[in-house]
């Protein structure tokens, strides 16, 4: 049974690698918990993760289940879907290129309860509208539209990429304040990041464009 709603091996090991890179992009979930660990605490910084993945856990099981009801109403729909996600993730490469990602943190924020905390990290994703067009674009090139088990995959695959980013967030947590330091040591190291992401993103487009044109 656990079979049917986990991709085949390479495939996994192919969203694995996609979703640590993601993970480790500097985006508004992580400048906000990083930001109350140095400027709070630990507990902070772990309750803003907490309301942060919480969004995306909402987020990654309404977006499957759009997605599978759009698979069961039409297999061209949803091929159109992903032809329109290459060409949103190779946009996205462009823009990671092109501008780069930043993360500012704040050292003097006021101090806040852990669960004020909590729902502001749970509203930064819940209310950010790229996440959902995101995972609407991104999910979709790691199932085929003819698997009759799409639907499992597609909440596998969302649910999924929170479990894997979760230690490597936490680890950026406990380690906040030489994270920020190297950081603002090192801009270079942040560039690294936005070209890493860039090349993941890219590959997948350009992967999705030679498989629909055989």
């Amino acid at each position: 049974m656990f079979a049917e709603f986990v991709p085949a091996l390479p495939v996994l090991a192919a969203y694995t690698l996609a979703a640590i890179v993601l993970g480790i992009t500097p985006g508004p979930d992580m400048t906000l918990f990083l930001s109350k660990t140095v400027a709070q605490s630990r507990a902070a910084g772990l309750a803003a993760f907490g309301g942060a993945t919480t969004g995306l856990v909402i987020h990654s099981v309404l977006i499957a289940a759009g997605l599978s009801v759009l698979l069961a109403a039409s297999v061209t729909a949803f091929t159109i879907l992903k032809i329109v996600g290459a060409a949103y993730l190779a946009y996205l490469a462009y823009d990671a290129i092109r501008h780069g990602s930043a993360l500012s943190l704040d050292r003097k924020g006021r101090v806040e309860t852990l669960r004020s905390v909590y729902l502001k990290g749970l509203l930064v994703n819940l209310l950010n509208p790229k996440i959902i067009v995101f995972f609407v674009t991104f999910l979709p090139q790691f199932v085929s539209p003819t698997d009759p088990e799409a639907a499992k995959k597609l909440l596998f695959l969302g649910l999924f990429f929170a479990v894997v980013n979760t230690p490597i967030c936490v680890g950026l947590i406990v380690f906040a304040d030489r994270i920020a330091g190297f950081l603002k040591r090192s801009p270079k190291a942040t560039r690294l990041v936005d070209w890493a992401f860039a090349t993941v993103l890219g590959a997948f487009a350009v992967r999705l464009v030679l498989a629909e044109s055989r």
